[in-house]
């Protein structure tokens, strides 16, 4: 998912509920037909600096699509702050577009209600077989033995971003490849009014991305093999607390940023206010701000020790934009048309490009455009030491209770108020009392 915007949250716990109860075989028809074959619509998630820039890039390319087959796409860029509340009404309604981008770790929530259309064996070989996508990518379109409820269009990763200059003047002449490194540096890069790191700390999303890696690096997980909430470990009680400690303790964070949730913190970034920055693919966004890509240097995210790799060496989610098809599409041969042309090889190039994104399919990613330092570093996280969000059907009633929990961690971190082992349970125990019942 990308989370360079403020996530939907609020209501998306009863509204899902309600999808899950309401859409059933997910159309009140029970499937799709090809009553409108000349037209599709298509909701975009917001993956530019604007909605305009989207429509700029996307806009050929579905002109492109129009030309080869006939097919008119109606496109709508939607932010992303309404995107998933629209798409549960759409859930429940049966009333949405033919073909909707979803961000990954929607996916599994989003299979739950029924309303999207199962990539099984069939529907794959249409456009081109399973085996064209990664395996990291395809890993993250819905739950563990289920056909995959979408197919992945745009893959991210979490990266370090560092500016040059600040760690130069500071003495500083490699970037942190553990905790204990990157605190050290922070340290030294928080002076004269800047700051060694910045993050998201309001945006709920946002924080269940880190919450799960460093969760992982202390080897728990946040839900139980059979999906049963499991907030409370030492481990993840753990994991959430040295996350938080970044400001609350070592103090390399900026109190402001507990109220972050709109970017602020890549912001504060590319105008050197902050000298590192966790981000998944932050690329375009600094170029759009401003930033040369001379003027900072991307280096896996650090882990506990030694260096990133299987298990405890986590070191970011797979992160992502899937495609999915509404089960009750009144032009399923031409959805099925439109996701082969967005997959496929040449459009993957086109459109990962523009967003600075990696393509989840193999021979796009092998292409010379995705070569570059950073996107180095990308791939062998995603190919390496990335996992999936959890791949249950209550994961975003979770992003909103635990992120939420974060949340109100960092702002006692940011007003004074002590963050203890027990105060960071107690918040993981109230946000597991409000996932749903099992």
């Amino acid at each position: 998912m990308r989370s360079i915007r403020a996530a939907a949250v609020g209501a998306v716990t009863m509204s899902l509920a309600l999808a899950a109860s309401a859409c059933g075989g997910g159309s009140p028809t029970g499937g799709g037909s090809d009553d409108s074959p000349k037209t599709l619509t298509y909701w975009a998630s917001n993956q530019g600096a604007s909605i305009e820039v989207d429509k700029k890039v996307l806009q050929p390319e579905l002109d492109k699509f129009e030309q080869q087959t006939g097919i008119e796409v109606k496109l709508e860029v939607v932010p992303w702050s309404d995107l998933l509340n629209r798409i549960l009404t759409a859930t429940t309604s049966g009333q949405g577009p033919d073909v909707l981008n979803i961000g990954n770790t929607w996916s599994a929530s989003l299979q739950a209600t029924g309303a999207l259309l199962p990539w099984d064996a069939g529907n794959l070989d249409k456009i081109g077989g399973k085996d064209r996508f990664v395996d990291s990518a395809l890993g993250s379109t819905g739950a563990q033995g289920q056909d995959p409820a979408a197919v992945p269009l745009y893959s991210m990763a979490y990266a370090l971003y560092y500016n040059k200059k600040m760690f130069a003047d500071a003495g500083i002449s490699k970037p942190p490849a553990t905790w204990d490194e990157l605190i050290a540096d922070g340290r030294k890069l928080s002076r004269d009014g800047k700051w060694g790191l910045g993050v998201e700390g309001s945006n709920p999303s946002e924080n269940i991305h880190h919450a799960v890696v460093f969760a992982k690096q202390h080897g728990a997980d946040f839900f139980t093999a059979d999906g049963r909430p499991d907030f409370t470990s030492d481990q993840a009680v753990e994991g959430v607390k040295q996350f938080v400690d970044l400001m609350a303790k070592d103090r390399i964070i900026a109190p402001g940023n507990a109220e972050y949730a709109q970017n602020q913190s890549v912001s504060d970034f590319a105008k050197g206010r902050t000298a590192m920055l966790l981000w998944q693919s932050a690329s375009a966004n600094l170029k759009s701000q401003g930033m040369s890509e001379d003027a900072y240097g991307v280096a896996p995210v650090p882990v506990q020790s030694g260096t990133p790799g299987a298990g405890t060496g986590v070191n970011s989610m797979v992160m992502g934009i899937n495609l999915a098809v509404f089960k009750n599409t009144d032009n399923l041969d031409g959805a099925t048309k439109f996701v082969k042309f967005m997959t496929s090889d040449a459009e993957q190039k086109i459109l990962n490009e523009a967003y600075s994104s990696i393509p989840p399919v193999k021979g796009a990613q092998s292409d010379q455009a995705f070569s570059t330092p950073a996107d180095a570093v990308l791939k062998d996280t995603l190919a390496g030491s990335a996992v999936a969000a959890p791949q249950v059907a209550d994961e975003s009633q979770f992003e909103t209770a635990v992120g939420t929990a974060i949340k109100e961690l960092f702002a006692d971190a940011a007003a004074g108020r002590a963050v203890t082992t027990d105060s960071v349970k107690a918040a993981l125990e109230k946000a597991q009392q409000q996932m749903p019942a099992k």
